[in-house]
């Protein structure tokens, strides 16, 4: 198991290898395996590039994000213009309606509601977001609403978690009530983690998913 001195150099090394990002403008602190980020990002997107370095590095056990978005002068947009830029976005390549998706602006802050059929939806909208200038962070808060008749199926999650490159699928314990999906058992690290709950997702009907998973290494 790797010490917090050597999972600081590692998640740092990482940050270096990241070209999206510039490490320079980052702290990282550990402290019990627990990653803490700050410092200075020059846009959201930099920031979301940041937290997936860091989560790449075996034996990171949980992430901090402390760091603050500080665009260049030549990116600084209006509220306004950016509320624009995302209605845009929302009616032309997502094909969403603006009265299903409210939207709030405030200091380069998007704050997303409304609702969805699929949690592809929810992600693929604040992917396209994060990538419009000025924006300093997305607050999503879209639910995922299924059609009434879709129903989720236990051993077909359980059978595409065995289909998986997650070492330990047979370690995975999936508990369905409802729309509700819970995941227990273990995973080797935060990558299977994450893959373990994309596959979840993917199922029709759910609406939420709840990780109740451990890491063994």
């Amino acid at each position: 198991m790797k010490t917090d001195s050597q999972l600081q150099l590692d998640v740092m090394a990482e940050l270096n290898w990241e070209p999206a990002v510039s490490a320079a403008q980052i702290t990282v602190e550990v402290a019990n395996g627990v990653v803490t980020l700050a410092g200075y990002v020059n846009n959201y997107s930099e920031k979301l590039y940041a937290e997936r370095a860091a989560r790449r590095v075996g034996g990171v056990k949980a992430l901090i994000d402390e760091m603050r978005v500080k665009p260049t002068d030549f990116v600084l947009t209006s509220d306004a213009d950016i509320a624009k830029s995302v209605r845009c976005i929302l009616s032309g390549p997502l094909s969403l309606s603006n009265n299903t998706i409210q939207i709030n602006v405030e200091g380069g802050l998007v704050t997303l509601c409304g609702d969805v059929r699929w949690q592809y939806q929810r992600h693929e909208i604040a992917d396209q977001l994060r990538h419009i200038k000025g924006v300093t962070g997305i607050d999503n808060k879209i639910a995922v609403k299924p059609s009434l008749t879709s129903t989720i199926v236990k051993s077909d999650i359980e059978a595409a978690l065995k289909r998986s490159a997650i070492a330990e699928a047979n370690s995975i314990e999936v508990r369905v009530e409802g729309g509700d999906v819970t995941l227990c058992g273990s995973v080797q690290g935060w990558s299977e983690r994450e893959i373990a709950k994309h596959l979840v997702w993917r199922s029709s009907g759910v609406h939420s998913v709840t990780d109740k998973m451990r890491q063994i290494h």
